[in-house]
């Protein structure tokens, strides 16, 4: 599901982050100089006393920023894994993704103390943290550090919206191309693939016009409205699905372990889905007691990590061999669950707006930034408008929804959710007698995620060179 423009804190940074002074992106030759010039003009955090969230606040924008698309390709996840493998695999990359969650709170804490600042983001912790580190090299190019997380953010964002397309599409399709076959009755789908009257790529073009006009909207207000509505109608929408999967009957005999190679897909997809990890920093911030702040996270995590595991395996349990990317795509032809696909599509088409918001407020400022006050309207229209074409061009190359949500998981998600902050707590703690213990355990935390990280990349690159006829492996199924 979206996040709301609380993340706008998360992608947010200075308008001249990319176009810094000659000195400022130098870097310091030590960390200490760099730390007294940060504290020398402390930061005003984000949060203020009368807009200041309470517990359950929290923990609902903590879900909000969990349950996405990724979400209901769960159980083709756990088909690419197996039904034993898949959800023992998906507690634990939940139990690592939670705990590199809370070392980032750590290292963010640590800092804002060390720094007399209120609050600092992910880009600014890791950039901070970088000054502080045992390399001269890395100190001196620390601001670099800063712009590998923008990117990657900018990259997962990006990612996130391209997957919106894919699947508003495939729903579209879905909705428009069986409406002749839907009735009150609902009938289990069967596997017969229907010929499809028009290529999934139209539908992504005839969205297209619709979404450029919704990034154009910046009010923060709106954006809210947008965001309560998607709220309303994914939880809506879930309920019906979770209704859906309790019933029986089930497949038996489904494979507990499944082939390496797809398994490969099945981590891109389950790091895809833990999409929160940039939300943690600024939830807390808006928090009006921060202490409070890592119980909501296990409580809200590990509720998140319990709904995972329920719909991966369930789903898959469900429609076995027959799973598709999307569970909705699964979904019986009759009114009721053509209504949740409808139901969810309007929740992911708002959503669109909210995600694209983090990309925008690092680009649009730096490209703004470098023409006259004149032009400044013209450019920020054009550049979202280019944004919004680049992620339905990237969709329309490759419109198969699992490949390219593995490997938005494998490529930037990871990155962010595993690899770095280990390596940001040995940044940090470094200089403060570390033990060797932790240094050991963040060094094996990285290169798992190094590991998961190029191979599922590889795997869904060799998976989308090998599919040549992608509208044969994503048709429509449907009851006759």
């Amino acid at each position: 599901m979206g996040k709301t423009p609380l993340l706008k804190e998360v992608g947010k940074c200075d308008r001249n982050m990319f176009g810094q002074s000659k000195a400022s992106s130098k870097g310091s030759s030590n960390s200490s100089s760099s730390s007294s010039s940060s504290s020398a003009s402390p930061k005003k955090g984000p949060r203020r006393e009368a807009d200041a969230l309470m517990f359950i606040q929290i923990f609902i924008h903590l879900l909000k920023s969990n349950i996405g698309t990724g979400f209901l390709g769960l159980p083709l996840a756990v088909k690419n894994a197996g039904l034993l493998v898949g959800p023992v695999s998906l507690l634990a990359i939940g139990a690592l993704t939670v705990h590199c969650m809370d070392i980032l709170l750590n290292c963010a804490c640590h800092l804002t103390q060390r720094l007399q600042r209120s609050f600092v983001n992910y880009e600014e912790t890791t950039m901070y943290s970088l000054e502080t580190c045992p390399s001269p090299w890395l100190r001196t190019h620390s601001v670099w550090g800063r712009y590998v997380v923008s990117f990657l953010l900018i990259v997962t964002q990006l990612g996130f919206c391209s997957v919106y397309f894919m699947f508003l599409a495939d729903n579209l399709q879905q909705i428009m191309e069986e409406a002749h076959f839907t009735s009150n009755v609902c009938q289990p789908r069967q596997s017969l693939v229907m010929t499809s009257i028009l290529d999934t790529r139209f539908y992504m073009l005839t969205i297209l016009p619709f979404l450029i006009l919704l990034v154009l909207i910046q009010n923060p207000q709106v954006l809210s409205i947008f965001s309560t509505l998607a709220t309303i109608t994914t939880l809506s929408s879930l309920a019906l699905i979770f209704e859906y999967l309790i019933q029986t009957p089930h497949h038996s005999n489904l494979p507990l372990v499944a082939n390496w190679k797809t398994f490969l897909l099945f981590f891109g997809t389950a790091i895809f889905t833990f999409e929160g990890v940039g939300m943690v920093l600024p939830l807390k911030s808006q928090m009006k007691s921060p202490q409070q702040f890592p119980a909501v996270l296990y409580l809200g995590m590990s509720f998140v990590i319990f709904l995972y595991i329920c719909l991966g395996t369930l789903g898959y349990m469900k429609f076995g061999t027959d799973t598709q990317a999307s569970i909705t795509l699964n979904l019986p032809i009759c009114w009721l669950y053509q209504s949740v696909k409808l139901m969810y599509s309007v929740g992911i088409f708002f959503t669109y707006a909210l995600q694209f918001h983090v990309p925008a407020e690092i680009i649009v400022p730096y490209v703004v930034s470098r023409v006259s006050e004149n032009w400044a309207l013209f450019v920020d229209l054009t550049v979202r408008t280019a944004l919004v074409c680049l992620t339905c061009f990237s969709a329309v190359l490759i419109p198969r929804l699992d490949l390219v949500i593995s490997l938005v998981g494998s490529v930037s998600s990871s990155a962010l959710a595993i690899i770095i902050p280990p390596l940001l707590e040995i940044a940090t703690f470094y200089s403060e007698n570390i033990s060797c213990a932790t240094i050991v355990k963040d060094i094996m935390i990285s290169i798992l995620g190094l590991l998961g990280c190029v191979l599922g990349t590889y795997q869904a690159l060799y998976e989308m060179t090998q599919q040549t006829h992608f509208y044969t492996a994503n048709s429509t199924r449907v009851h006759i």
